[in-house]
């Protein structure tokens, strides 16, 4: 009985990154969701219940830290490890995200998407 995929929910309005990032995912095996905006990321994340989220913080209808915030209050998203994707390199917002409940952060520039899957990695061992 093969083990079952980690799922990821990928949340992420620029399509052709969130592309990159789902084929990435994939081709490492895991199952991957997206999401191009904060209230699908929402709604996503209460049905689906991923393993892990990679969340960016510039979204249309709800910011990353709304949804952030919003997943951190449902008992059965609370303990999802999120990552906050960000082009911000203003620490402030980063430890807001932190603050508020993210694991991690991971800016979008500094990253390839193999060092990315990489990272998730990481996370999901501790």
């Amino acid at each position: 009985m093969p083990k079952e995929k980690i799922k990821i929910l990928l949340v992420e309005d620029d399509t052709f990154l969130l592309g990159m990032y789902a084929t990435k995912f994939e081709l490492d095996g895991f199952k991957v969701m997206t999401a191009e905006d904060g209230e699908k990321a929402v709604r996503s994340a209460l049905k689906e219940l991923p393993d892990v989220i990679l969340l960016d913080i510039i979204l249309p209808k709800l910011n990353g830290f709304e949804v952030l915030k919003q997943l951190k209050q449902e008992p059965t998203t609370a303990k999802i490890p999120i990552i906050l994707l960000t082009n911000l390199s203003q620490k402030d917002e980063i430890e807001q995200g932190l603050k508020i409940g993210a694991v991690d952060y991971l800016i979008k520039a500094h990253f390839m998407p193999s060092e990315v899957v990489e990272k998730i990695k990481k996370v999901l061992r501790k």
